[in-house]
This record gives C-alpha cells, structure tokens and sequence, in this order.
C-alpha cells in the first residue's frame, strides 16, 4: 500500500547521490584514514537510496515511517562522515562540499518526509 505518490524524482536522487559518493569514494586518497573515513561513507550514503525503496514498498503507515526515518538517520551519519573530511582535508579537491550541500539537502526533504507521516499516522 502506498501511503505517498511515488516520488520518482526522490527515488532517481537518492539513487544520483549513492552514484556521487561510489564516485567520491573511488577517487579518495589510499591512505589508511581517507580509506576508513571513506568506508564508513559509502556504507552510510548508499544505504539510503535503498531504505527510501524500502519505505515506498511499506505495509502500514508505520512501517513507511520507521523506513523513511532510517534514511534520514543514515543521511545524518553521512553528513558527519563528509563533515570529517571537510575538516580534516583528507579529501582534497573531490566535491566534498558540493557532497555535504546535496546531504543537507536530502535531511531537510526525509525530516519533511518524516514529519507528514507522522501527522498523517496520528490522524488516522
């Protein structure tokens, strides 16, 4: 059942921004720190494309909510992650910042997300 219009166009960003990070991550220093610091990015960044499906294919408001909130919390981790190299330059010259923008971005439309399906719950 879906409780929202499938959104195509936030299903092709989130899968754009999973691309952007693959990309990101592949042009990443070979040192030890760029290479955690980027795993735990990749990890975080992709899952979130893949939870929002998750969530579009939910059997109950609340199971579309739970889902849409575990994107939002990876898209949180991944806008630590991105912080730390911002701050550390461990990843110069690689879009980190044009990477954070688009995170934000994506936390400020899944809290949205977040928010109308939970008043929407607490109507029903």
């Amino acid at each position: 059942m879906d409780y929202y219009a499938r959104a195509p166009e936030l299903v092709s960003r989130t899968r754009t921004f999973s691309l952007r990070i693959i990309d990101f991550y592949s042009r990443l220093p070979r040192t030890p720190v760029a290479q955690i610091l980027g795993k735990q990015l990749l990890r975080s960044a992709t899952s979130v494309g893949a939870q929002y499906r998750e969530a579009q294919q939910s059997k109950s408001m609340a199971d579309f909510t739970s889902k849409s909130e575990g994107a939002l919390q990876e898209l949180e981790e991944s806008a630590y992650w991105l912080e730390l190299f911002e701050a550390s330059r461990t990843a110069v010259d690689t879009g980190v910042r044009d990477l954070h923008s688009e995170t934000l971005e994506l936390v400020s439309i899944f809290v949205t997300l977040v928010q109308r399906a939970k008043r929407t719950r607490a109507q029903a």
